[in-house]
């Protein structure tokens, strides 16, 4: 998100593994989408599960909230120069 108010906010969840990613959630997108043989397969299957239900509210239920809190407390500071 680029403002105090959270507009445009997105909550993405990756699946790496070896430094590689195989699947990736994206709240913008709505689903899994899968990066690799596997994790095309694995996005498929959880994207017809209860799964995806679950990661569709993480945006609502957790980030929101808690950017809230994490802005006021670090972005609002000013520090003091010298």
């Amino acid at each position: 998100y680029s403002s105090k108010d959270l507009h445009g906010a997105e909550y993405i969840d990756s699946y790496v593994f070896n430094q590689i990613e195989h699947i990736r959630f994206n709240s913008t997108v709505g689903k899994y989408v899968g990066y690799t043989e596997l994790g095309v397969k694995n996005a498929e299957t959880w994207n017809k599960g209860s799964d995806l239900a679950q990661e569709l509210g993480e945006l609502e239920r957790f980030c929101k909230p808690n950017a809230a809190i994490y802005y006021s407390a670090v972005l609002d500071k000013t520090g003091e120069q010298g």
